[in-house]
Order: C-alpha cells, then sequence, then structure tokens
C-alpha cells in the first residue's frame, strides 16, 4: 500500500498503530504486515481514547469508547483546520498525562497523526526537534515526512495559525 501522497513513493506502515511514548499512540486505517496483503486497522476497546485525523465507517472504536474526529487534509492546512489540530493536539496530551490509553490516526499513520502527536509531545514536555524524532523513530522513517507539517511545528501551532490567516 501506498499513502496518499503518491509523488513520494512511500511505503504503507506494517502495524496498525505503534506506541511513541507510554500510553501515546499513532496509526492509521490500513497497513501491511511484512508478510502479508494490505490490512483494515480497526480498533475496538484497545484505547480509552481515539482521535481521528481521517475517519473511515468500520474502522472503529467500539461503542464506549470515545471518539474525537477532527478531519484534516494530508497538505497545507487553514487557520481553522490548525485550530482543530491544536485542539486535538491538547485533547491527546491531557488524555496522556490521566493516564489513558490515546491512539491520534489518520488514513496511514504517517503525517496528520504525526502532527498532532508531536504537537501533543510538545504540550508534553518535549522539545520540538525531540518529539519529530521520537515519532519517526517509534511509529516509522516516513511518519512526518509532509515538509508543511513539519514547518508548522518547528514555527509554533500559534504562530503558524496567524501566518496562515495572512494568505487570505
Amino acid at each position: 500500500m501506498r499513502t496518499r501522497q503518491k509523488e513520494r513513493e512511500t511505503p504503507g506502515p506494517s502495524e496498525p498503530w505503534d506506541e511513541i511514548v507510554p500510553g501515546l499512540w499513532m496509526g492509521g486505517h490500513y497497513y501491511t504486515p511484512p508478510d502479508g496483503e494490505l490490512e483494515l486497522a480497526v480498533v475496538r476497546a484497545e484505547f480509552d481514547l481515539v482521535v481521528s485525523l481521517f475517519a473511515l465507517p468500520g474502522h472503529g472504536p467500539a461503542p464506549g469508547v470515545e471518539h474525537v474526529v477532527r478531519e484534516v487534509p494530508d497538505g497545507p492546512l487553514s487557520p481553522g483546520q490548525l485550530l482543530a489540530v491544536q485542539e486535538a493536539a491538547e485533547l491527546t496530551a491531557s488524555a496522556v498525562r490521566r493516564g489513558r490509553r490515546t491512539l491520534v490516526r489518520c488514513h496511514s499513520g504517517y503525517n496528520r497523526s504525526g502532527l498532532v502527536v508531536a504537537q501533543a509531545l510538545v504540550g508534553l514536555g518535549y522539545e520540538c526537534g525531540e518529539a519529530v524524532r521520537l515519532v519517526r523513530e517509534r511509529r516509522s522513517r516516513w511518519a512526518l515526512n509532509n515538509p508543511v507539517f513539519v514547518d508548522y511545528l518547528n514555527t509554533g501551532l500559534e504562530v503558524a495559525v496567524l501566518l496562515t490567516g495572512l494568505d487570505g
């Protein structure tokens, strides 16, 4: 499987989700095990909170699991979309602080989920560069391959909201 950014020839993930730091997981809706075919990553009740930046019917989570959906594209974001990312990251960091098993997911579990997870890590006290490194080390070297998202993180989401608002 390829991610939706075909021009990068990015291989799909080999796991449905990976733990980035204790209690904080990152994943997608699809994965391809090393010795298998494309599979659906269906969340059941493994997590206390699931934050979806891309959602499809039939991918969970199970009834009773808190599910927050903030759909955003895997591309340049509007000020409103950046605010949704910031809100999702704050919710994620808060849940992790409270000891809740939290999954942040998008289509493949690389870019949109990486942006929210890295920002949540910053909210948990990690430096931005360390947050990006952890996401890539623990999920995939292909994670956060969208350079615009890394720019948002390096700039800071609050500043990025203001700067993107100047374009309109």
